[in-house]
């Protein structure tokens, strides 16, 4: 299984979109493989987590997110969700699970009925190592158009986490502990 195979043919040829996610991608694998180096003793999966990172955001493909060149019908936040509709036909469904997990710090069900989010009522939380290291790594870099957008700042993450509350910002600090 080749993940840059599977986003060339989930995404136009060449487009702008294909080469904002890949180099995400890219930069969530460096991360996510440097946590789970620290963390060699739990033997994370590192093949499994490279593919996943470099796979996670291939929902955005179907969601109307202009300012990466995705020209879907979709919320943002359903890039999850999609994406793992896009890996399960793949025959992808541990990736396909760790992408519908990584949005936000995860997102319970709760979250979802509480901010009436466009998305199925059901838990989204990471459940292995190697999901919460991928959804901790995740959050360190964003999807622009620029050439290379600079890492963000651990303040930066946690302003951006607050935006789906306190138990996001929570989770993502335990892991922040354990990973960083």
């Amino acid at each position: 299984m080749n993940p840059r195979t599977i986003l060339a043919r989930t995404f136009p040829p060449g487009s702008p979109a294909l080469r904002i996610v890949l180099r995400h991608g890219e930069q969530v694998a460096a991360r996510a493989l440097a946590a789970a180096e620290k963390l060699r003793a739990l033997t994370p999966d590192r093949a499994f987590l490279e593919e996943a990172a470099l796979l996670h955001d291939i929902g955005v493909v179907l969601t109307d997110s202009p300012g990466i060149g995705c020209h879907g019908e979709a919320p943002y936040i359903c890039h999850g969700v999609l994406g793992r509709g896009i890996l399960e036909r793949e025959g992808l469904p541990r990736h396909a699970l760790a992408c519908e997990r990584h949005v936000g710090a995860g997102i319970t069900a709760e979250e979802i009925r509480r901010r009436g989010l466009p998305l199925p009522e059901r838990d989204m939380l990471p459940v292995s190592l190697e999901e919460e290291i991928l959804c901790w790594a995740d959050k360190f870099y964003s999807k622009t158009g620029e050439k290379r957008p600079a890492e963000k700042s651990l303040e930066e993450v946690l302003a951006g986490l607050r935006r789906f509350g306190e138990e996001s910002v929570a989770r993502f600090l335990a892991w922040h502990a354990r990973f960083g």
